[in-house]
């Protein structure tokens, strides 16, 4: 099991490098090139980005995508839930089905609270906490 995809992995790279051009416009040439990521999925990933409001797209020659939430309120887990849905660790590993055994089950009881624990991780990692700690 992967706790990120790909795309949500591209999507933190870009979003990263794109806080950094501080408001400035930034093109999607610019990011393949900065990134090296195919360019039609990194244009994928930034037109799910744009619908969710994360980024703002203008177009023609000077064209490309600029942060509209602050670094800060911009988060691990809401990008990882944007492209892969709500996280979640607690299903059932013992059976093909959710068993009704759920409010007793011991196991359950702990991926619940290591997937809370992981969850409030990621909500505290902001793309400004990123881009400070990578420098």
């Amino acid at each position: 099991m992967k706790l990120l995809t790909r795309d949500t992995d591209y999507a933190i790279r870009a979003l990263c490098y794109i806080a950094k051009a501080e408001n400035s416009i930034v093109s999607v040439d610019e990011l393949v090139l900065a990134l090296k990521i195919p360019k039609p999925f990194l244009r994928k990933i930034l037109q799910i980005l744009n619908k969710e409001k994360l980024l703002e797209s203008f177009k023609g020659s000077k064209g490309g995508f600029r942060l509209v939430w602050s670094t800060k309120q911009i988060t691990v887990l809401k990008v990882l839930e944007i492209f892969q849905g709500k996280l979640q660790l607690n299903e059932c590993t013992l059976r093909k089905q959710i068993c009704s055994d759920t409010k007793v089950c011991l196991l359950r009881k702990k991926l619940n609270t290591i997937q809370d624990q992981v969850r409030r991780e990621l909500k505290n990692m902001s793309l400004a906490s990123l881009i400070k700690n990578r420098g």
